[in-house]
This record gives structure tokens, C-alpha cells and sequence, in this order.
């Protein structure tokens, strides 16, 4: 059930996939910093000799 875009459709629908790629981008960069926070959080507390719980 997609909206008759008319001469718009391209624009839109190029608006659309270029939002989904942007959101999916902003998605996976937190995934990769939350890594990359916890393993060097890790890191600081094996050296303070604190062990997980």
C-alpha cells in the first residue's frame, strides 16, 4: 500500500533509503563504541585487581 508519489517518488523514496542507511550507520557506531567502552572499562578493572559482580 504505497502512496502515489507522482513526480516526487524518486526524491522520497531516495529520502527514505538515505535515512534507513543513516540510522542503521548511527546503530551499528554505537554497537562498535560500546566494545570498545566495556573492554577498555575491562581493562581499567583487571589492573585494580576488582573482579565482575
Amino acid at each position: 500500500m504505497m502512496p502515489d508519489l507522482g513526480k516526487y517518488a524518486v526524491a522520497v523514496l531516495g529520502s527514505y533509503a538515505t535515512t534507513a542507511v543513516l540510522i542503521a550507520g548511527l546503530v551499528a557506531l554505537s554497537f562498535w563504541q560500546q566494545t570498545r567502552v566495556k573492554r577498555a572499562l575491562d581493562e581499567v578493572e583487571a589492573r585494580q585487581g576488582k573482579i565482575d559482580g
